[in-house]
């Protein structure tokens, strides 16, 4: 029988920012960035160019998501055909509207993690006790972000373009320091409390083989080296976002463990994950005028309890 791994034992001697910013924190690495890192933010932006990163909510070519979740739907509920019945609601001057909602995921689309959303060992972000998640997120979720806003200095890393390939494969691995290597041939450098933003392009295919692409679904990504988490926390990372489901290779290369990063950056240093986002416009325009660095600014929903939610970065060049 083959060895099992835990992420408890993978990450025993893993360091943390818990009580960082106090015993009541919920915002983590967020905390970097303060009215200094905005208005550092602020001076990259030259053109005006202005750069949505949300993908379309309803896409008729499909909604990428992880693997047991569904698309989102949406119902029209009102609409000019009401009006066609003699029971239709009458508003004084014949005014006539259209209505409809959603049924989605919260993390369904381009998507803010809560810092609450995946744990082990029974805590979650900042040691809360993981039972405050029982019928929603007491400690450590999405609301906190929201309330406060991601505003800071971005920079592309587009990793894809920099292995000379339209888009890494399943389970194509990279880390901090080919990070590090793309900053260089993109002519910037990482900095401190910056907002790091990685373009595999890999849900190319999601679109290219549908049904075809959840098969042995393993995303490529960042993946888990005590290095790497310890790059993490000295620079000072505060926001972790990607064009991928999941923000790293689905399963560490190693042991096997799932998605040991969420619980190294996120559940013990508080490093915001970003997720499901279109840096296809973005990439073209970087690579056009070689400016890689931007203002990055992103608010999610101010959903109550929530373990994540929707939301639309921009990035302003």
């Amino acid at each position: 029988m083959a060895e099992q791994h835990s992420v408890e034992d993978l990450l025993r001697d893993a360091p943390s920012n818990w009580g960082k910013w106090g015993d009541d924190d919920e915002l983590g690495s967020l905390n970097y960035l303060t009215p200094a890192e905005v208005l550092r933010g602020v001076q990259h932006i030259r053109s005006g160019n202005v750069f949505t990163l949300q993908r379309l909510i309803g896409d008729p070519k499909g909604d990428p998501v992880w693997p047991g979740r569904t698309p989102a739907t949406r119902t029209m509920i009102m609409d000019e055909s009401i009006w066609d019945s003699p029971d239709a609601p009458q508003f004084p001057g014949g005014l006539h509207y259209a209505d409809d909602k959603i049924e989605a995921f919260l993390q369904g689309s381009t998507q803010y993690d809560a810092l609450g959303h995946v744990w082990y060992g029974g805590k979650i972000w900042n040691g809360y006790d993981a039972r405050t998640t029982i019928g929603g997120l007491d400690k450590a979720s999405v609301e906190p972000i929201a309330q406060r806003g991601v505003v800071g200095r971005g920079v592309l890393l587009d990793i894809a373009r920099f292995r000379g390939k339209e888009n890494l494969d399943k389970g194509e691995a990279f880390d901090h320091n080919e990070l590090e290597a793309c900053a260089k041939a993109q002519g910037h450098t990482i900095e401190k409390h910056d907002v790091l933003v990685i373009r595999t392009n890999f849900l190319k295919l999601f679109f290219d083989q549908g049904k075809e692409f959840y098969e042995n679904f393993n995303e490529p990504g960042l993946t888990y080296s005590p290095e790497l988490v310890r790059w993490f926390q000295e620079r000072e990372i505060p926001n972790l976002v990607t064009d991928t489901i999941a923000n790293e290779v689905t399963y560490e290369p190693e042991t096997g463990i799932a998605l040991p990063l969420h619980c190294a950056l996120m559940r013990n240093l508080g490093v915001t994950l970003t997720e499901i986002c279109d840096l296809e416009k973005l990439a073209a325009s970087c690579a056009e005028d070689g400016q890689y660095t931007f203002l990055y600014a992103a608010a999610p929903l101010k959903v109550h309890r929530a373990t994540g939610s929707p939301v639309n970065p921009l990035a302003i060049k």
